[in-house]
């Protein structure tokens, strides 16, 4: 039998609170309670008979502060009838997801009916066990060249985005939403988008359009003028539906979440709300507990064929790697993509700084058997190259380019190749990892074949074209 779609799908208690004491902003007060614990699940009744809901905040003794989910506006206390769940936000999981975009809590905005599923599951969610986690293998190929030759993705890995203010982390996780795949085996994208502007919103929808036509994906959309509670809801509710995707129904499934740093202003807001003591820049104490409580929610199970990825886009404010959000993403998570002013004034897109990115499971999902027998291989000279085109740009600062030797020139021309040929492409490019391989092997063609000193001369002979005249 099928569950109704989110908030209606909650069992309320038959005991009503009517003695609602006060309106705080987004909060409710309601008086002379029993048995009533933090997050739990309410239903607020107007008295013009409109239902909304909400979570509870704050319990001390017979008083409980809810959060309102759909704002306070046009609520009066003398009228007001409050019911709890008994239970923290529970929604129904099923296929009925896929295609469908809601808001930040889950209820559907694209005109289509209500979502049901086959049955309900609580959005905080369960741990994996980790006797039961299977190492994650196996790429998924995002079309990006940036991502795909020198830090793959691995199903089953977090991999996070840092970027900063004025960068097109936004753009760029849309892409890799748009047009992600894990081979011929089924594939589907959780969309997670947190604080977003009405403009952005639309321009996610816009861009998902086709693959959401498809069946493949699941929109949910906080928009910035959202309760900020929704906010803390809405990666949590992307993880249980994908979590219902990949380990019941066997899909590989991608979790994009953007921003994180949008979800930890929401977070050090609820807990100043709550009254609880500050902890590093005013982020609650348990700030790292609560993101690993969503980034350790992805991976795979042993006898599962499905798996959950997660993609978190942060921002890092003033472009500092140790504020606390990225501080903390980056011990919790396997690698991150960092996205740089400096290639962004280059003109390319996306602006991958490559030497600053790492995806530490690489090796797991990556090379012979998996993408491509020269891919790790490749990867790694191409790295090293353009850390030694680096040395070669400081160099030919104090010097000049002219007083460079005929090697050190070559950096400079297979640093300019990569960052043309293979980290730049268009927004709706999306590359198979062939073309983008063959665009690195065409980079280092530029190098004099003695300097390529990371790959097997059997690779070398076979793939590397001889030098022209002059070279």
């Amino acid at each position: 039998m099928s569950t109704k779609s989110v908030t209606s799908a909650a069992t309320f208690g038959a005991l009503e609170y009517t003695d609602v004491t006060a309106l705080r902003g987004p909060l409710l007060v309601v008086r002379r309670v029993t048995g009533v614990g933090w997050d739990e699940f309410a239903r607020i009744e107007l008295g013009s008979g409109e239902v909304r809901h909400g979570l509870v905040l704050e319990v001390d003794r017979d008083l409980a502060v809810v959060q309102m989910l759909e704002g306070t506006e046009g609520i009066r206390t003398s009228d007001t009838r409050v019911r709890f769940a008994g239970e923290t936000l529970h929604i129904p999981v099923g296929v009925g997801w896929l295609g469908r975009v809601c808001n930040g809590r889950g209820e559907p905005v694209d005109g289509g009916p209500p979502i049901f599923g086959t049955r309900r599951a609580p959005v905080s969610g369960f741990p994996l066990n980790p006797t039961h986690r299977q190492p994650p293998a196996e790429p998924v190929i995002t079309g990006i060249s940036a991502i795909d030759a020198l830090t793959t993705m691995v199903r089953g890995q977090k991999l996070p985005v840092f970027s900063v203010a004025g960068l097109p982390h936004l753009e760029l996780a849309t892409q890799v939403a748009a047009q992600a795949t894990a081979g011929d085996e089924p594939f589907s994208v959780v969309f997670a988008g947190m604080g977003l502007t009405h403009l952005d919103a639309t321009g996610v929808r816009d861009v998902l359009e086709t693959r959401s036509a498809a069946g493949e994906l699941v929109s949910l959309l906080n928009t910035a003028d959202d309760p900020v509670v929704e906010r803390i809801l809405t990666p949590r509710i992307a993880l249980t539906i994908a979590e219902h995707l990949a380990f019941d129904l066997g899909r590989h499934v991608l979790v994009v979440m953007a921003d994180m740093t949008a979800y930890a202003e929401a977070l050090r807001e609820v807990s100043a709300a709550r009254g609880e003591i500050p902890g590093r820049r005013a982020y609650p104490g348990y700030l790292f507990s609560d993101l690993a409580s969503l980034y350790e929610r992805c991976g795979r199970i042993r006898g599962v064929s499905g798996s959950v990825t997660v993609l978190p886009v942060l921002t890092m404010p003033a472009g500092d790697i140790t504020h606390p959000v990225p501080d903390l993403t980056g011990y919790i998570t396997e690698g991150q993509i960092v996205l740089s002013a400096t290639m962004q004034d280059a003109g390319i897109y996306p602006p991958v700084e490559p030497l600053s990115s790492l995806s530490r499971l690489m090796r797991k999902g990556a090379g012979p058997g998996r993408t491509r027998d020269d891919h790790l291989d490749v990867a790694a000279q191409v790295l090293a190259s353009l850390a030694r085109a680096r040395q070669a740009r400081e160099l030919a600062e104090l010097v000049g380019e002219d007083a460079l030797s005929a090697t050190d020139r070559s950096y400079l021309a297979f640093e300019r190749v990569v960052e043309q040929c293979l980290l730049d492409q268009r927004r709706d490019e999306a590359r198979t990892l062939d073309e983008t391989l063959d665009r690195a092997w065409d980079a280092l063609r530029v190098l004099p074949r003695r300097e390529l000193t990371m790959m097997p001369s059997s690779m070398l002979d076979a793939r590397y074209a001889p030098p022209s005249v002059g070279r």
